[in-house]
């Protein structure tokens, strides 16, 4: 499989799913491997998908000092693959808790970013979180679900921080759109797929300073999608519009039923609303036809897709 080294010598690996214009993905869990990711829905029709497995998961090496487990020094890991692919910019796509390893990587080489995509994408490195209260927001919208009520009380110890695993693995409905085979599977390999030690540290004291990343993406002029799900609590539509509102030009898409991972729930609608979003930022001789999101305005700067 493909490898480049990292500044610190770590032997970092990717995986590469399709053909075209390059496509740098960014997992999340935090540290989770990219292998959850799949091939996004069928977005490798779209582009050639270049899978991160971020230090310390799937393929890729440990680092000597686990400090470098950071979010924020895993910034020149990515600067590093950009220069291994030989891509003078690149457009980037980013899940869950890799939306801040993606803000700081814009925040930092913009010259290098052409298109910045956020998929139910945290973003502490601006200073926006979510909250026990976006949880349960979200989770009330399940109600008539039938795993409702064998599955609400664990996702409420999940949030106050004193679920056992068992706990976690009944409230895993709660993160998919649909609780079907194909979730419940993706479900089942997060355990095994996430470096725990290293999710402890991603997020760790001196990883954020949220008003220096805002005020370096203020005049971000790369094209951004952020794209969250309609029953996602991290975040909620309302925090992913948010996030837009900090990021200049940047599209809101709200995905109707999609959960935290949206390919898995309408896999055509995602890949056609991200094909999109991608097609219009690449030269014609690349571009693989897809649907077009129809185009609304929301209050302030971020635009809005009203059908996603």
């Amino acid at each position: 499989m493909p490898a480049f080294s990292a500044l610190d010598g770590t032997e970092l690996a990717f995986h590469v799913i399709g053909e075209g214009e390059p496509l740098l993905c960014l997992p999340g869990g935090p540290m989770r491997a990219s292998a959850y990711l799949g091939d996004l829905g069928g977005l490798s029709a779209h582009r050639q998908l270049v899978l991160l497995d971020l230090r310390g998961t799937g393929d890729s090496g440990t680092p000597a000092d686990p400090a470098g487990y950071r979010c924020d020094r895993q910034v020149a890991d990515v600067e590093a693959l950009r220069r291994h692919l030989g891509r003078d910019r690149i457009d980037v796509l980013a899940h869950s808790a890799a939306g801040d390893l993606a803000l700081l990587y814009a925040a930092q080489y913009p010259e290098h970013i052409r298109t910045l995509t956020l998929v139910a994408s945290r973003a502490r490195a601006l200073g926006l979180d979510y909250t026990h209260e976006h949880r349960m927001e979200a989770a009330a919208l399940r109600a008539a679900e039938p795993w409702f009520d064998s599955a609400h009380q664990a996702y409420q110890a999940i949030w106050a921080g004193t679920a056992t695993d068992a706990e976690w693995d009944a409230g895993a409905p709660f993160f998919y759109g649909r609780w079907d085979t194909t979730a419940q599977a993706h479900a089942a390999s997060e355990v095994e797929q996430t470096n725990e030690e290293a999710a402890e540290i991603y997020a760790a004291s001196g990883a954020f300073d949220p008003a220096a990343t805002r005020s370096a993406l203020a005049f971000l002029s790369a094209p951004v999608l952020v794209l969250a799900g309609e029953l996602d609590g991290g975040p909620r539509p309302h925090v992913a519009a948010a996030t837009a509102q900090l990021l200049p030009g940047a599209e809101l898409c709200v995905q109707a039923g999609g959960g935290h991972y949206p390919w898995l729930d309408d896999p055509v609608q995602f890949a056609r609303t991200v094909g999109s979003f991608l097609d219009r930022s690449v030269p014609p001789a690349h571009r693989v036809s897809s649907s077009s999101c129809r185009q609304g305005r929301s209050p302030g700067s971020a635009q809005s897709s009203d059908n996603c």
